[in-house]
């Protein structure tokens, strides 16, 4: 039976060295088994976890997420090479099973209270004694890594607000007279959904690190931007700015180089007529909203839908498939959740004006503003969406 365990230490050792490396060196979007059982687990234990059952409930419980997961994997792959060392030094001495894994044990941590007193066994002893270090720091040089990334992507979620939704976004811009900063939001958002693209696929557990506040979420932003783009190419085509374009095509990118590295399917080339399941009610419904903050539109709802749907098909099914496995705010077009709580719909900040004594706006609210009057109380009177009324 020695044999048996030695084949089985090294064959458990070799998984171990591939997980590392494929999971913390190799700088491609290579699927991680491990990162994904990890993270069906605890993503159920948390959710059940949530008391009360309501968003906030949930976003707090998966906060855990991905710093579990972090210990998850280095206890899974230090766990796995002490078993597997075990397990080969059983194979090659007259130690016991127990001895066996006190000796891995005691190198793999460079503890050195036991050790053999034969070449082969030193040998293995050896081998141990360089994994354990090797792989936590390689653990501890991946942080800096995810952080920097997380950093970058939480900067323009955070200027973005992305509470806010597509349709909305547009409004705003007519509304406070700022559409000339939309070609820069487009190429700000290019930027980052490149930055997303390859990062998070190469990355997997990005996935689970949340924003700060519970009404943020990056997959939320980037969908609402490129809906943004999406609305304005379909409604307004000769007045659109070309980053439109480029921002729903680096978009719909990234989001397809994630999908790839999950291995969840979708259709790399869908017909522009493809089923949807976003309703055109829904978007003669947003249409609405942006023309009445006064959003220029050169085609009715009914003539932009064709266009929109061609561009929302390219997206959709792997935009609401990630909002849901990273359990993101249930925000307007995003798709359902695993949670029962309806979608959150964005609240505009207040119009405030010298002397009123109104409330003041949703501090979380879609764009983070308090009162986006001009000087002077000029700004216009508050226009919610009609879906979030």
């Amino acid at each position: 039976m020695k044999w048996i365990s030695g084949v089985a230490g090294t064959l458990l050792l070799a998984a171990v060295l591939v997980s590392v490396l494929r999971t913390l060196v190799v700088p491609r979007g290579l699927y991680s088994s491990l990162v994904i059982r990890w993270w069906r687990t605890l993503r159920l234990l948390l959710r059940l976890a949530a008391p009360g059952g309501s968003y906030q409930a949930h976003d707090r419980a998966q906060t855990w997420l991905a710093p579990l997961m972090l210990v998850g994997m280095l206890a899974t792959w230090l766990g796995g090479a002490l078993l597997g060392f075990g397990l080969l030094l059983h194979a090659v001495s007259t130690l016991t099973w127990t001895n066996a894994v006190r000796e891995a044990g005691s190198s793999l941590f460079t503890l050195g209270f036991a050790s053999g007193d034969r070449l082969h066994l030193s040998a293995v002893d050896f081998l141990a004694a360089a994994t354990g270090p090797i792989v936590i720091a390689l653990q501890i040089a991946y942080l800096p890594t995810l952080y920097a990334a997380y950093n970058r992507r939480e900067l323009e979620v955070t200027l973005l607000q992305s509470r806010a939704w597509g349709p909305e976004i547009l409004a705003r811009q007519w509304l406070v007279d700022t559409e000339t900063a939309l070609p820069e939001l487009y190429r700000s958002w290019e930027r980052l959904a490149s930055d997303i693209g390859e990062s998070h696929s190469t990355y997997p557990i990005l996935l689970t690190f949340r924003s700060p506040r519970p009404y943020r979420s990056w997959i939320v932003g980037l969908v609402a931007v490129m809906d943004t783009a999406a609305l304005q190419l379909s409604l307004a085509p000769s007045s659109v700015p070309p980053e439109a374009r480029l921002v729903l095509r680096a978009g719909f990118t990234a989001l397809r180089d994630i999908a790839r590295s999950l291995r969840f399917g979708f259709d790399t080339d869908p017909a522009p007529d493809a089923p949807i399941l976003l309703t055109l009610p829904e978007f003669e419904a947003a249409v609405a909203m942006t023309e009445v903050a006064g959003f220029p539109a050169e085609r009715t709802a009914k003539q932009a839908w064709p266009h929109f749907h061609g561009w929302w098909v390219n997206y959709e099914a792997i935009a609401y498939e990630l909002c849901r496995r990273c359990d993101a705010v249930p925000a307007l077009w995003t798709g359902s959740r695993d949670f029962a709580v309806g979608p959150v719909g964005p609240q505009r900040p207040m119009d405030r004006r010298p002397g009123d004594d109104g409330g003041s706006g949703d501090e979380e609210g879609a764009g983070g503003e308090r009162g986006e009057g001009r000087p002077g109380g000029e700004g216009r009177p508050e226009q919610r969406p009609p879906s979030a009324q």
